[in-house]
């Protein structure tokens, strides 16, 4: 399954998820990692501070229905794995960002731009087990 080349689409998204990181920064200073704004709802985090999550929450849920305004189309989703896959997929994800103390893009995205040696050691961590898991399903066990 070929991937569709979309430099522009794809330098649009990355300049957006980027000033949504600065402006969660400049505006809360708190970090746009996903699975900490998602972890505030869940019971004893101890996190009070619901209105900017369920915004930038709600802004993740509209942008789908702001690309089919502007293009008019919705962006093509395939998945090439089982609903399986990816509920363990899900599961060991979980599991990382737990024992990470952070997701890819709390440590990718924010941590990287603000040189956090942890944050880059983190991703560094994410892209090479990535690949290595890659390899091995595509190549080892033919999956």
């Amino acid at each position: 399954m070929p991937t569709e080349f979309t430099p522009f689409l794809s330098l649009a998204g990355g300049a957006l998820i980027g000033l949504a990181a600065v402006a969660l920064m400049a505006t809360h200073g708190r970090i746009a990692g996903i699975t900490g704004i998602l972890g505030a709802f869940l019971p004893g985090s101890g996190d009070s501070d619901w209105g900017w999550r369920i915004a930038f929450l709600i802004g993740m849920i509209a942008a789908p229905a702001a690309m089919m305004l502007v293009t008019g189309s919705m962006p093509q989703i395939q998945v090439p794995v089982s609903t399986t896959a990816l509920v363990i997929g899900g599961f060991l994800v979980g599991i990382g960002a737990t024992y990470g103390s952070g997701c890819t893009s709390g440590h990718g995205v924010c941590g990287i731009s603000r040189l956090s040696p942890r944050s880059i050691v983190a991703t560094l961590s994410f892209m090479a087990t990535g690949g290595v898991t890659v390899f091995l399903v595509r190549h080892v066990f033919g999956g």
